[in-house]
């Protein structure tokens, strides 16, 4: 009576061979994948972004680091219309409403800039959004290009608005982390 079971299982499956009919493993992955459809993985570049992050964080720190020895000249770039002027066609002559909203945004810019507080200790963070404001006003001046190559249209108009509200933003952003960088430099005087 004592049989090995997997001796016995063993015979078996060899006596008997199953033949699956034709096409059967066609049909079954077609119905798997339209049940299973493929699924892209949301983070494959997860990875790649974070080695970019700190790539910058490196360049931006070798920046500061290098910069951080040479003398400090306050550099205040002022908004200039007059490029604007020698076009055709400017903001400002489309509309009276269009002109004062230009001419907010420009003198706002201009405050600010003639209110920053350029140090040694902030060179650097000013430095680098007057980078970035400088890539803006180029982009104003090619907005302006384009406004007198194509005419007057409702998406140009609003990014040459939009851009002089990021700089407005850039330029008070900057405000606050300066404001920031000064009080941590007085709490950290205090407690010294």
């Amino acid at each position: 009576m004592a049989q090995d079971l997997r001796k016995l299982f063993k015979e078996q499956r060899e006596e008997k061979k199953y033949q699956m009919k034709e096409g059967h493993a066609e049909r079954f992955f077609s119905k798997l994948e339209t049940e299973l459809p493929e699924k892209v993985k949301p983070n494959s570049y997860f990875w790649l972004k974070i080695a970019a992050s700190v790539i910058i964080m490196i360049g931006l720190a070798s920046y500061f680091f290098m910069n951080r020895n040479n003398t400090i000249e306050p550099q205040t770039t002022i908004v200039d219309n007059s490029d604007t002027k020698e076009t055709n066609i400017s903001l400002s002559d489309l509309s009276p409403d269009l002109q004062k909203i230009e001419n907010y945004y420009v003198a706002n810019i201009n405050l600010e800039l003639a209110n920053l507080e350029v140090s040694d200790d902030n060179k650097g963070i000013v430095d680098g959004y007057m980078e970035q404001l400088e890539v803006l006003d180029l982009e104003y001046k090619k907005l302006n290009e384009e406004l007198n190559e194509f005419g007057p249209n409702d998406q140009t108009i609003e990014a040459l608005i939009q851009n002089l509200q990021l700089r407005l933003q850039l330029l008070k952003k900057l405000k606050e982390k300066l404001n920031q960088l000064k009080l941590s430099k007085n709490e950290q005087a205090t407690i010294i």
